[in-house]
């Protein structure tokens, strides 16, 4: 882990390229104090020695099934799929698909144990970050450590995506959803610490997979005056999500920005989303 200092820094984006719905802005001034965050996700090799310490089983082992993107999924698989997600139809709900399973139960692990884990729910999340003697970070922290030191950059590295070409992140390039070039190389996750770190030396802040935090979801909590420290409302349906992933792309997933936002419920899983753990200082 990282300690950082915390203090005082801006918090969100009034940037056109954001997502106001989703509560992303005004700017405002946030204050956190000083906490420990992992430089990268948590891996499948750091998943694993928890699960054989504790016999814990994920939300999508006690469930049967989790969602995994349509091009890592075998024709006949995929002309078997009935469930779909209507409105992201990019999504398939495979029986088998879990954390050692992610394309489903003929898949597993090998060559990714440096990979960050994923079909963890924010259940699963919590549960590894009370085994470690940790926590999920806020989502102030989440975005004070993603910013690495930089004031209201786009970016953990600044404003340019591709700066003098060089791809900085693991997002999609291409078509989205039926052609990825992979010009970062990688079309599906990449090992935790991939790219250059950001100036808190903090890997992947940005793209590779979503990373849950511990707060509620809300699109208005923000403009309240709870500036020190927040932690986002006492109760809510879904839990906030930070970073992006390597599925998301300009054309239809703007938020692989330090300021940008999602959610999801806290049982949900799929295969693009994991986390990493904080600690007070």
């Amino acid at each position: 882990m990282i300690r950082l200092e915390g203090g005082t820094f801006l918090m969100g984006t009034d940037d056109k390229e954001g997502f106001p719905t989703d509560g992303e802005g005004p700017v405002r001034e946030v204050t956190v104090s000083p906490f420990y965050i992992d430089s990268y996700a948590v891996t499948n090799r750091q998943f694993s020695e928890f699960v054989r310490a504790t016999g814990y089983r994920t939300d999508a082992e006690k469930f049967g099934n989790s969602f995994v993107f349509h091009l890592f999924l075998p024709p006949d698989v995929l002309a078997d799929t009935t469930n779909v997600v209507m409105q992201t139809p990019w999504w398939r709900l495979i029986e088998g698909a879990d954390w050692q399973h992610p394309e489903g139960a003929d898949s597993g692990l090998q060559g990714r144990m440096d990979h960050p884990v994923v079909h963890v729910s924010w259940h699963d999340a919590e549960a590894y970050c009370r085994w470690a003697g940790k926590r999920l970070p806020t989502e102030a922290e989440w975005e004070y450590a993603a910013r690495g030191g930089l004031v209201q950059k786009k970016f953990p590295w600044g404003d340019e995506l591709t700066p003098e070409g060089k791809h900085m992140c693991n997002i999609w390039q291409g078509k989205f959803p039926v052609q990825n070039e992979a010009l970062d190389g990688y079309a599906g996750t990449a090992p935790v610490n991939a790219f250059e770190p950001n100036g808190y030396g903090l890997y992947n802040m940005a793209g590779n997979v979503w990373e849950w935090c511990g707060d509620w979801f809300d699109v208005r909590y923000h403009r309240t005056q709870d500036n020190v420290n927040p932690k986002g409302p006492s109760k809510g349906n879904v839990k906030s999500m930070r970073g992006g992933s390597y599925l998301c792309h300009h054309s239809y997933c703007n938020r692989y920005r330090v300021a940008a936002r999602s959610r999801n419920s806290p049982d949900s899983s799929s295969g693009n989303a994991g986390f990493r753990c904080a600690a007070d200082a």
